[in-house]
């Protein structure tokens, strides 16, 4: 088993590594705090691109459902007890299950 020593280490250079290369700690796989803060529950379903599911874990208890905007790039964080939303998910869940 790893000490908390070398655990912290790991830590430290996996943060120097992405600050050094303009990257995000997200980018890496690294969540240490739930990344939405305010919530979406207008429909925008015709501007989104794309939408990342990210389930609840050690760092943020919420399930977190985060949508690329097509002409923008933005993301934005959604309600995920909108109706709208639940389709939304419900859908991806659905097309998934098909493959």
């Amino acid at each position: 088993m790893m000490s908390k020593a070398i655990l912290s280490a790991l830590l430290v250079l996996l943060v120097s590594m992405a600050m050094s290369e303009g990257m995000t700690l997200r980018s890496l796989g690294v969540e240490m705090h739930c990344h939405c803060i305010q919530t979406e529950s207008r429909p925008i379903v015709r501007l989104i691109e794309k939408v990342e599911l990210i389930p609840s874990n050690a760092h943020c208890q919420e399930t977190e459902i985060i949508a690329t905007l097509k002409k923008t790039g933005q993301e934005v964080c959604l309600d995920p007890t909108a109706p709208w939303v639940k389709k939304v998910i419900e859908r991806i869940l659905n097309n998934k299950q098909r493959r």
